[in-house]
């Protein structure tokens, strides 16, 4: 099969899967448009292996087309952490960091531009069939509240927690998915400002004990999450700063997408 035959094999299968019926479009951005949205709204079950061979064949000329990047690519010395602007679905590095909801599965609502969706997105379904997986059986401690979907018992995952996958079609080896704070008002409390603080610590514990030598944190709680931006960045490189490395030569990269991150990072980092 052609990349575009390849596409609509896939869109036909998730379509059968979703059980939702549509045209497939003739274009090739449409065409991964639109699968990109079949996955975003995809409950788990189980997946053939020819569809996922075909799935890995398109996100990883995907990923070819928009270039991996290393840490040799945005190191300009030895010095951690480091602070890269763009796009973490691209980052070489051991672990990066995803921004979860707490049913730490994904972001279901199709296209949806949150680091959720961009990352599962990338990554592919096997990424939520793993979550999912995790967040339904004994790992899942009881005591987390429960919600049932498509036949099966699930669970929330509480704030702050952190959760380690594989990357699949990712460069990284692994992703650590972090339940952040909401703040409905845009005014943390100290509580608040704990439970970011113990994100970063979570997703370093993780990283560590996985044998992870590097890790590429997003913005966590900001955006959607409407942690205010400098607030959370300063907690962030304090924590970060504050923590024990086992390995001297772990890097820490800042991971922002909008200038406005980029710009407070920036500020904050050069004041050390």
């Amino acid at each position: 099969m052609d990349r575009l035959e390849n596409l609509d094999f896939c869109i036909r299968y998730l379509l059968r899967q979703n059980d939702v019926e549509t045209d497939i479009p003739a274009t090739l951005a449409e065409k991964q448009r639109l699968l990109r949205a079949l996955e975003n709204i995809w409950q788990p079950q189980q997946l053939s292996e020819e569809f996922l061979q075909a799935q890995d064949a398109e996100l990883q000329t995907q990923l070819q087309d928009k270039g991996v990047v290393g840490l040799e690519d945005i190191a300009t010395s030895a010095d951690t952490p480091l602070l890269w602007q763009g796009d973490i679905t691209r980052l070489r590095v051991d672990a990066i960091v995803n921004a979860a909801n707490s049913q730490m599965m994904g972001c279901w609502h199709p296209l949806h531009a949150c680091i959720d969706n961009c990352i599962h997105s990338a990554a592919g379904l096997q990424l939520r069939a793993e979550c999912a997986e995790a967040m339904s059986g004994a790992e899942c401690p009881p005591v987390h509240p429960e919600y049932t979907m498509g036949g099966t018992t699930y669970r929330h995952a509480f704030t702050s927690e952190a959760r380690i996958t594989k990357a699949y079609n990712l460069p990284c080896r692994h992703v650590i998915h972090t339940v952040g704070p909401i703040i409905p008002d845009g005014v943390p409390t100290r509580k608040q400002e704990e439970q970011l603080a113990d994100c970063y610590r979570n997703c370093l514990g993780l990283a560590e004990s996985n044998g992870c030598r590097s890790i590429a944190f997003c913005c966590i709680s900001t955006g959607e999450f409407h942690f205010p931006n400098r607030r959370a960045a300063e907690i962030a490189i304090e924590t970060v700063k504050n923590h024990e490395f086992k390995d001297k030569h772990f890097t820490v990269v800042f991971n922002v997408f909008k200038d406005i991150d980029y710009d407070i990072y920036r500020e904050l980092l050069s004041k050390d």
